[in-house]
């Protein structure tokens, strides 16, 4: 369909203020009066807290906060679930200590300079606790436990060997599919740990108010869970709670949750009784959040003909010291699992295990580049040993239009109503000559070429037609000026991806608005209604749904307002935008020349004191429609390093109407380069004795992809699936995270295709292809 602003290239609302250097963040906002924050972190993986003294600091002017200062209030900083399906086992301090690099003690005073020196005075006594630093010594009988107890909703729970929570799933009769099969195949996969590595590290600053409240700005993707988590821990009515939204530097899943800064400065500012800003170092980011690794075994059950009759799928996952939402991940992991390919009989077991490492939490995708890596690769390994193409089996098993689709989860089923991936597996092959690709075996020389698919997914919110697990709703409020601008409120995250752009053209494109007259008005948590969160995909579909559905309603009230003036009826009216005179225009339908401006509505409704013409409402999908994903990607593989390196890549997005298909191209080029990172380059590991990441937290040594490292940008072809989402906002679906899903996996068969070695772990460094040449690729790694 063609739309006047929806799906049109049009200047970013932020855009000038960000190449300026003049958009705000959280550690810009300076207050009369503040005092700066610094962190003291744990050097010991496990230990319990005999003594803090911090009389030194305290004479140098400083303001320390303890575990001794804070309410002891046992929560998880991620409250996206319902409460009854939310584990709980931190607290804003800890006097036992869990992981390096974990939260001690807080220190504010004058400057930062000064609040350092005041740190290096607190003196710490520790009673050394042993530590356990591997999933699997983790499982063992006698392992050292992280916890005695833990809270599920409000019931007591004992983590019994670390684990701290699992998941088992049965559809159909597996067994009774694998018997079915006429082959069964097996393989173990392993996923790293990744620094999320946005831009922004994370910052918090506190004012203290009058009334015993306080003013709260903060690097998060939820305005609304913030203020309620700081009301609950420090038992402030939310009433006196007012979180300010603010830009947002990048997050990649690392704001999901109250990030442990955000209550510690406010313990700071409460103590001080003066506002406090702390802002995190590189160094502190790093041992506060990493992506969820994991190691999966798959089971496969084909026929002859290439129809699946059964899987088994088992994970264990290494969650670190901290619970940030473990429970719905194995879920989701287990939805990405069971809606990717029509198994038709399938097992899920999934552990979520206890670590004393650095707490895991939602990372571009929550677990599905992980389980997709495992698939997706399968996919390939079924299809050689069976005699497919690769292409050919995913066609003939893909879950698509139709189908049910567990959104996020088991308790968050849709049925999809739009689907491009058949569209998208075959101009993808048309797009990098596919079919012309040689076998392994057939490739000499130094350099050796491959070229790998893979397809995903990811959900489009969290919505189905009864409510799951997950909270997901969102609210908005518009409002008509007196001179026919229009302002739109919306506690919806922007990430980047440019989700307030697209709410902006949904406005617009409803009330018949040129882009430049409708704006995003600035917000707090007392000036809007609820928004559970920018995650899952659903800023768009979800969030965006919610400034539609309040749009149609302001749209309904200007055509009333309209209907007075004119005394005549509001369906008798017309809405539309004159492109002579650039104005929005009402007339009774058929007579042009008796019209009213949008302004001069609105002016009139206030003059007759009939009122503002707005509306404010909340709004919940009842869908979560997938939005898919292929990639095709060629490397070259130098078999004289080990360097993997990619000329070429076709990437093909179904997200629906692309409202911004600008930002959709980038979300997607973007992602290839996270991909190619999580493929080849990025692990942050832990030395196995002492429990520090190896890099020492530092990201010089901890390295991502460049622009050196990307193919050319003629080499790089986008594709949209020309679909309609007949749910979403004028046929939009989600982006954001499906663009990363499969890209690692494609990168993978595209290496075996090269030099015909199956790795089956990530990522695939330089070391491991020269190790497996050199033993002449026998076995997998």
């Amino acid at each position: 369909m063609n739309y006047r602003v929806v799906g049109n290239v049009l200047p970013r609302k932020d855009g000038v203020a960000k190449v300026c250097g003049r958009e705000v963040y959280p550690s810009d906002v300076i207050v009369p009066g503040m005092m700066h924050a610094v962190v003291l972190r744990s050097p010991h993986p496990h230990a319990e807290i005999r003594s803090i003294d911090v009389s030194e600091a305290e004479a140098l002017g400083a303001v320390c906060l303890t575990y001794q200062d804070v309410p002891q209030v046992v929560y998880n900083e991620r409250i996206v679930s319902i409460p009854e399906k939310t584990y709980r086992d931190r607290t804003v301090l800890p006097k036992r200590i869990r992981h390096v690099g974990e939260a001690i003690v807080a220190v504010a005073a004058e400057s930062e300079e000064l609040a350092f020196q005041a740190m290096k005075k607190v003196k710490i006594e520790y009673d050394l606790l042993p530590a356990v630093l591997d999933a699997e010594d983790a499982l063992k009988p006698g392992a050292p436990s992280l916890y005695e107890k833990i809270y599920l909703g409000e019931d007591e729970i004992i983590p019994l060997s670390n684990i701290a929570c699992q998941r088992d799933i049965t559809v159909g009769n597996p067994e009774q599919g694998f018997a079915e099969a006429d082959y069964i195949i097996e393989r173990e996969y392993k996923c790293p740990r990744v620094y999320h590595n946005q831009l922004e590290t994370k910052s918090a600053v506190c004012v203290p108010e009058p009334n015993g409240g306080i003013t709260v700005w903060a690097t998060t993707q939820t305005i609304h869970n913030v203020r309620q988590l700081l009301g609950h821990l420090y038992g402030i009515p939310l009433s006196k709670v007012n979180v300010k939204k603010t830009a947002i530097g990048g997050s990649f899943g690392s704001g999901i949750q109250m990030n442990s800064i955000i209550p510690i400065c406010v313990g700071l500012a409460l103590k001080a009784k003066r506002p406090v800003k702390l802002v995190s170092t590189r160094e502190d980011d790093i041992y506060d959040h990493t992506k969820y690794p994991a190691q999966f075994k798959l089971r496969v059950g084909v026929k002859k003909d290439g129809c699946m009759t059964a899987a088994d799928f088992e994970a264990v996952v290494d969650i670190g010291a901290h619970q940030v939402q473990a429970y719905p991940l194995l879920g989701c992991m287990a939805g990405w699992y069971a809606s990717l390919y029509k198994w038709r009989n399938f097992r899920f077991h999934g552990k979520a295990v206890y670590t004393n490492k650095v707490p895991a939490c939602a990372m571009q995708g929550y677990g599905n580049p992980q389980v997709n890596f495992a698939v997706e690769s399968h996919m390939d390994i079924i299809a050689e040993e069976c005699g497919f193409d690769p292409i050919e089996l995913r066609l003939k098993n893909y879950v698509g239009l139709g189908d049910e689709f567990w959104g996020q989860g088991p308790t968050v089923k849709s049925i999809i109503r739009s689907c491009g991936v058949e569209e998208m597996l075959l101009k993808g092959a048309e797009l990098i000559d596919w079919y012309s690709r040689k076998k392994p075996d057939e490739k000499s020389g130094h350099i050796r070429r491959g070229i790998g698919v893979a397809r995903g997914f990811h959900t489009s919110g969290t919505g189905g037609p009864k409510p799951g697990e997950v909270i997901d709703f969102s609210s908005a409020t518009i409002k008509i000026n007196e001179d026919g601008t229009v302002d739109v409120l919306t506690p919806v995250m922007d990430l980047g991806g440019g989700t307030g752009e697209a709410a902006v053209k949904i406005v617009a494109e409803v009330l018949c608005l040129p882009y430049d007259q409708v704006d995003l008005s600035s917000v707090d948590t007392k000036t809007t209604g609820y928004d559970v969160c920018t995650h899952a995909t659903r800023g768009v579909y979800c969030g965006c749904g919610a400034v539609l559905h309040v749009a149609k309603q302001v749209k309904v009230k200007l055509l009333e307002m309209a209907a007075r003036i004119f005394e005549d009826s509001p369906e008798n009216l017309t809405l539309t935008y004159d492109e002579q005179t650039r104005e929005t225009v009402i007339y009774p339908t058929g007579l042009q020349q008796n019209r009213l401006t949008i302004g001069e509505v609105a002016k009139t409704a206030q003059i007759k004191n009939w009122g503002t013409i707005a509306a404010t409402d909340s709004y919940r999908q009842k869908n979560c429609p997938p939005c898919f994903v292929t990639h095709f990607i060629e490397v070259e593989v130098d078999t004289r390093t080990g360097i993997v390196t990619i000329p070429r890549a076709v990437l093909l997005s179904d997200s629906g109407t692309p409202i911004n298909p600008d930002l959709v191209a980038g979300q997607l080029v973007g992602s290839l380069s996270r991909g190619m990172g999580y493929a080849l380059i990025e692990e942050t590991e832990h030395d196995p004795v002492t429990g520090k990441l190896k890099c020492g937290g530092f990201i010089t040594d901890n390295k991502l992809p460049t622009t050196c490292e990307m193919p050319t940008s003629d080499n790089i072809k986008v594709y949209f699936a020309n679909t309609y989402e007949p749910t979403g906002p004028f046929g939009a679906k989600g982006i954001g995270e499906a663009a990363l899903n499969s890209a690692a996996s494609a990168i993978s068969n595209a290496i075996y295709n090269a030099i015909g070695i199956r790795f089956y772990r990530l990522p695939i460094t330089p070391e491991m292809v020269l190790e497996a040449l050199e033993r002449g690729g026998k076995r997998g790694d």
